[in-house]
């Protein structure tokens, strides 16, 4: 199954602006070269609501699906 690059990349947009920060330096930096299956977990970890997404960022939530730790170690780099 193909994932819908656009589709992402508009979901990457947050209400939360701290989350909004982070997911802006990351589509500039990671988004075009993630493979089909780092696309495919990014999806699923934008499922979730923003202040989940944002305590698993910032370390207060840990992230306990093995899929999305790449994402959210990518979402953390400066």
């Amino acid at each position: 199954m193909t994932i819908n690059r656009g589709r992402v990349r508009w979901q990457c947009r947050r209400a939360l602006l701290e989350l909004d920060l982070v997911f802006a330096r990351f589509l500039d930096k990671h988004f075009d070269s993630l493979t089909e299956d780092q696309l495919a977990d990014l999806d699923d970890l934008l499922i979730n609501e923003d202040h989940d997404i944002w305590a698993m960022v910032n370390g207060s939530k840990p992230c306990e699906n093995d899929r999305w730790r790449e994402m959210i170690a990518l979402l953390r780099e400066p």
